[in-house]
């Protein structure tokens, strides 16, 4: 082959070296889980972690980064390079509570981000140590009206699901009990399992192993119908709260201003991790749904939610405090 033939293939082929050298990922991704270890969120960013990273092939990266009710995360998030490897695993309280439950926040949740997946949707359960006398709702609510302002709720941070939770039972029961926020589900399992506080509103994947192995009680699930996991707890609504239910989910966000092919790609790769039929049993077993979608779903979720929970939250009067 003479000189000028290799030269002309040489730059032939410039574009797709130059292509294949800009290809996102070309190194480890960061995801930022605003929760300590061990809680719904953790577990949730686990099972997908190593299916996700086959299907980018570069290792995904899971830093836990509490605190602040998520906001340090979340900053922290909105803040870095918007190039794709650096992410925000945010869920429903941190994302649409939080812009009305505090007065200021260093991010814009629908500003600052990009959406680019929901990950899982999980439901609360209503939880107590074993050696508090109360059994159900009813008796919850009565011994905080016996006792007000000294029952400790425990939360798995200001402006979690669970923290709104116990704040619309406050509201609901015409009780007033004692929040208290810790850094991620985790370690408030271990401190009901303890007996350190009086009851909390947390996610099934992080105490179902306890509630099963009868190390502490579930009075009542927050959903509007029983669950197939515990269906002999009665939902919260069925044991004297009509119409009390707390959602929740978790989805991955990017800076504002990601590539939008970089958005598309790994929405496509969460999109069929999710799908996996063996992935999709692990979620559930832990009580948690594979979501998935699509970017702009998540968008306007986060703004729905943002509208509809500003009102509830402004009426019950809960602080960061």
């Amino acid at each position: 082959m003479d000189m000028r033939r290799r030269g002309l293939l040489a730059a032939l082929a410039l574009p797709a070296v130059a292509r294949a050298q800009g290809e996102w990922p070309q190194r480890a991704v960061k995801v930022v889980i605003p929760f300590a270890p061990g809680g719904s969120s953790d577990i949730a960013a686990r099972l997908v972690q190593a299916r996700l990273s086959a299907v980018l092939g570069q290792n995904i990266l899971i830093e836990n980064r509490g605190g602040a009710g998520g906001n340090i995360a979340a900053e922290s998030v909105a803040r870095a390079a918007p190039d794709g490897y650096t992410l925000f695993q945010g869920n429903i309280g941190i994302l649409c509570v939080n812009p009305t439950l505090y007065r200021s926040l260093p991010v814009d949740m629908e500003r600052d981000f990009t959406p680019v997946s929901h990950l899982m949707s999980v439901f609360y359960v209503l939880v107590a140590p074993l050696d508090r006398p109360w059994s159900s709702v009813a008796e919850l609510a009565a011994a905080a009206r016996a006792r007000p302002e000294t029952l400790a709720a425990g939360n798995s941070g200001v402006g979690s699901m669970g923290h709104l939770g116990s704040v619309l039972f406050d509201h609901l029961a015409g009780v007033k009990t004692v929040p208290v926020p810790y850094r991620g589900g985790g370690p408030l399992a271990n401190d009901v399992l303890a007996g350190k506080i009086d009851f909390s509103f947390s996610t099934v994947p992080t105490v179902l192993p306890l509630i099963e192995a009868g190390r502490i009680k579930a009075l009542a699930v927050a959903t509007a119908a029983r669950s197939r996991l515990l269906p002999g707890v009665p939902t919260v609504a069925e044991a004297g709260l009509p119409g009390f239910e707390v959602p929740n989910w978790d989805g991955w966000l990017a800076p504002r201003g990601t590539p939008p092919a970089v958005v598309a790609r790994l929405n496509a790769a969460m999109r069929q991790v999710l799908a996996e039929p063996d992935v999709a049993a692990e979620f559930a077993k832990r009580g948690m749904e594979p979501m998935g979608g699509t970017p702009e779903a998540l968008g306007a979720e986060i703004s729905q939610r943002i509208a509809q929970f500003a009102p509830i939250v402004r009426a019950t009067g809960a602080t960061p405090d």
